[in-house]
């Protein structure tokens, strides 16, 4: 089968090692992780995970059944590129001089919607958003112009068609209902319970 991109997003209890767990999945699949962010989500206590490969369909089912062993995961999805609306966030510190001297620059930075950070003497940080093409694109442009620094953030996606991961946990509450909760009958009773 082919490769594509594929974005799977991994929801999780907020517990210490989750990362390690996860991408030890892929580590041992010899698959390359292009990028990986973690962040919470809509649900109080349920971390995020959204994590971009390259692979084919079939071996990103496997993965996903894979990662839904681990007891604390709650649910992972995977989507192709169509599926979602994804963004990437850059910074760029350019000298302050070339903003300064090179008109086209500056409106280049405008043209593709970049915001200033900071702003110093020597250099001019400038953030933006947008597809990885988007910014490859810029940063080969500022390349040309003494760019000093350049770092780009991971993925962030929202799956179009979904109702979010509440709805997914009222579901699961529906198929299987919490137990009910049994009162301790002793509970104020201490001393009579304990009396010899």
């Amino acid at each position: 089968m082919e490769k594509q991109e594929y974005t799977i997003t991994v929801y999780t209890e907020n517990t210490i090692g989750m990362i390690g767990r996860i991408t030890g999945i892929f580590s041992r699949r010899k698959i390359n992780i292009e990028s990986l962010n973690t962040s919470p989500s809509e649900v109080d206590g349920i971390h995020r995970f959204t994590i971009l490969i390259s692979e084919s369909e079939e071996v990103v089912r496997k993965l996903c059944r894979q990662i839904e062993k681990q007891v604390e995961v709650l649910k992972a999805y995977f989507n192709t590129n169509d599926e979602l609306i994804w963004q990437e966030q850059a910074l760029y510190k350019v000298p302050a001089d070339v903003i300064a001297e090179k008109a086209y620059v500056e409106r280049l930075l405008r043209q593709y919607g970049a915001n200033v950070v900071v702003i110093r003497n020597d250099y001019i940080v400038f953030e933006t958003a947008g597809h990885r093409e988007e910014i490859d694109r810029l940063t080969a442009e500022l390349g040309k112009y003494k760019l000093i620094e350049f770092v780009r953030g991971a993925r962030i996606a929202i799956i179009k068609d979904s109702a979010g991961f509440h709805a997914k946990l009222k579901q699961f509450e529906e198929e299987e209902p919490a137990p009910d909760i049994v009162e301790n009958e002793f509970l104020d009773q201490r001393d009579d319970v304990f009396t010899m």
